[in-house]
């Protein structure tokens, strides 16, 4: 069983910084973090290794700081691990993100199973691991929130899609996004930090990827733009309500309405 999971860094913080002419965020400047949604991915690929072997390689694009994550990974289980890193693939977005991250998958030769987090805590868009199997041409279910079964040729899925459940069925290969219910990561092991100290993080750019058409990629493949992004005003005042609660609902609604939030 090939599996690959794929992660990202995520800020850890609300304070970024964007760029004002491209709108995106600069990531070489922020703290960041694992993705917390891929952390339940990585430990279901983990789980569904111990039941029928294979190995689990862990796919990134981003910086190069990003070796900080895969040496977490690796220290939680992960086999190998990858990171997509050009400046061509900067500016991405969900359909330049997923491209890449496909073109990426088949330089890799491909997977049996591929998971993602159901979504990232800084786009929330859920897009990118649905897109990624649009473009490997593969069938994939989005949401998963419990492995029903898993075997040589196929797993079987459960899907909370808001207001029904669903169980499917898919032949490898294919591509599931995983809810943060579906499990409890584990906590990384001292022991294979210290086994995994050493080992290598692939390194790949845009010469390595198959397609070598720059319109796919980054900034110029990326057919949507954000208009304006900001990180919210900091407020450190505070309003004290006084009276019964009768008087407090009155005042706390008048307030609203003079700061025209309602």
């Amino acid at each position: 069983m090939k599996i690959i999971v794929c992660m990202k860094q995520v800020p850890a913080t609300s304070q970024v910084e964007i760029d004002p002419e491209t709108g995106a965020m600069k990531r070489l400047s922020a703290n960041t973090r694992t993705n917390p949604y891929d952390l339940f991915a990585l430990e279901t690929a983990l789980q569904i290794r111990e039941k029928l072997g294979g190995t689990v390689t862990v796919l990134t694009m981003g910086p190069d700081h990003a070796k900080v994550m895969m040496q977490d990974a690796y220290t939680m289980g992960a086999d190998d691990a990858v990171i997509l890193s050009d400046r061509k693939f900067a500016g991405s977005d969900v359909l330049a993100t997923s491209y890449t991250l496909a073109q990426g998958i088949r330089v890799l030769g491909g997977a049996d199973l591929i998971l993602c987090g159901r979504q990232t805590t800084d786009g929330d868009t859920a897009q990118v691991g649905p897109a990624i199997a649009e473009h490997l041409g593969i069938p994939h279910c989005a949401w998963v929130a419990e492995v029903v079964d898993v075997t040589e040729e196929s797993i079987q899925v459960r899907q909370d899609l808001v207001s029904v459940a669903q169980v499917s069925e898919m032949h490898y290969p294919c591509l599931i996004t995983v809810d943060k219910d579906m499990c409890v990561p584990r906590l990384p092991s001292y022991r294979l930090k210290k086994q995994t100290a050493g080992r290598p993080v692939r390194i790949l750019s845009f010469a390595d990827l198959p397609d070598q058409n720059l319109s796919r990629y980054g900034l110029v493949g990326s057919p949507t733009s954000v208009a304006k992004m900001f990180a919210p005003p900091v407020g450190d005042s505070q309003v004290y309500l006084e009276g019964t609660p009768e008087q407090k609902a009155e005042t706390l609604f008048d307030t609203l309405v003079s700061k025209k939030i309602i």
